[in-house]
């Protein structure tokens, strides 16, 4: 090679090397001025769709109400379907390899909250779930990038055993047969004794069933005082149909977790029964100025209030933009850095994310499915909070050595 044409060849590499440079130049100052991308993982079909919808809702009016930006820029909102764990985790991956999402907010089962978790820790990549009640997600499972809105099923059990044990002593188990299900039999088991309750039957019954008959024969052989249930979505709303159409409504009292409003407004007021716990319920007069707000506007866009479920997705959507502004960075390991430091205090004493296993902190509520439904969404009376004070609500949640959660570091 002359030297005339190395030195042209040093020149086509040197503006080769600053045309890439400018490239990745552009790209990194587009990713800091262009959309901020966070992925949804809501049920889009099957039982959990009416969940799905609620929940996407909430986290979306989230959205609306921080302006559609956080940092300045225009928010996009990215929902892929939670239909199973294995789709769920798979979805999980895409929204981070081709969506580019900086987090995401998703995951109402505990068996698909576990499979997107796996994801989210090998990718860093910040992960909110407003549903998933196993206390695995943040106790022996928990991860430095997974956070929890929904209250652990011991914690929701203990809150709701008392209330069994005035019902009577003989108690029948109707559960899910995945995690969750597991989890409530093996908390309420550990209160039997403590309540003077004893177990006289356990039905652990698989996702999208149909037909109840036959359990429902079975809890009628085994009389028993009172019922604690563990369904969810359309598997709930369809026991509690066919409870009421093989005249048990009235015959043996129904207590469960985990459900949500639109259960209720699916089954009709004819149907409905029972004793619940729920994280938040829209007709609250304890409610907090901002809930009410979320309630007034949600109505009047929707025709309906928000469901316990919208209110999960509004509070876990709202806590990431929060900490994204906080951090004024959409790097994961900021964003988590300020999740951790996260707090409401609108309410009567704060709310947060504990910093040690990232279970959100906070009293849920015990209502009663009223004598007379007079009202097309109100079915509830407001019984009581679980726990009247902060420290009170800490204790419920449970002391390190009793979650298991051993925190990695980022």
């Amino acid at each position: 090679m002359t030297s005339r044409n190395f030195l042209k060849f040093i020149r086509r590499r040197d503006l080769a090397a600053l045309g890439a440079g400018l490239a990745l130049g552009f790209g990194a100052m587009a990713q800091e001025t262009g959309p901020v991308r966070i992925g949804l993982i809501y049920a889009k079909q099957g039982p959990g769709a009416a969940i799905g919808e609620y929940l996407q809702r909430g986290s979306e009016f989230a959205v609306e109400q921080a302006g559609g930006k956080v940092l300045g820029r225009p928010i996009e909102l990215v929902w892929l379907d939670e239909p199973n764990p294995q789709v769920s985790q798979q979805n999980m991956q895409k929204l981070i390899d081709e969506n580019k999402v900086v987090a995401v907010v998703g995951g109402n089962y505990s068996s698909s909250a576990l499979a997107m978790m796996s994801v989210a820790n090998r990718e860093k990549i910040p992960l909110i779930l407003p549903g998933a009640a196993a206390s695995d997600i943040t106790g022996k499972s928990c991860s430095r990038y997974t956070f929890r809105t929904q209250a652990t099923v011991p914690v929701q059990m203990r809150g709701l055993m008392p209330y069994v044990g005035q019902l009577g002593k003989k108690v029948y188990f109707i559960t899910a047969s995945y995690a969750f299900g597991q989890d409530i039999l093996r908390a309420s088991r550990s209160m039997l004794k403590e309540n003077g309750l004893t177990e006289v039957g356990v039905d652990e019954v698989p996702v999208n069933t149909a037909d109840y008959s036959s359990y429902i024969l079975k809890i009628r052989q085994a009389k028993p005082d009172v019922i604690v249930g563990g369904l969810v979505g359309g598997d709930f709303s369809n026991f509690l149909k066919q409870w009421n159409e093989m005249g048990m409504r009235e015959k043996i009292p129904f207590v469960a977790v985990a459900v949500t409003d639109t259960d209720f407004w699916d089954v009709g007021p004819q149907a409905s029964t029972g004793i619940y716990i729920k994280p938040w319920y829209y007709n609250d007069a304890r409610n907090t100025a901002a809930e009410k707000r979320f309630t007034a506007d949600f109505t009047k866009k929707y025709g309906k209030p928000p469901s316990d479920k919208s209110w999960s997705g509004w509070i876990a959507m709202r806590s990431l933009l929060e900490s994204i502004n906080a951090a004024k960075s959409t790097q994961p390991k900021a964003i988590v850095e300020s999740l951790e430091k996260w707090k409401n205090a609108e309410g009567a004493f704060p709310f947060y994310f504990r910093e040690w296993d990232h279970q959100l902190v906070r009293p849920a509520v015990i209502v009663k499915v009223k004598s007379k439904v007079a009202d097309k969404w109100d079915y509830f009376d407001v019984l009581k909070d679980t726990s009247a004070s902060a420290a009170e609500t800490e204790a419920a949640f449970g002391s390190k050595a009793e979650i298991g959660c051993a925190m990695p570091a980022l």
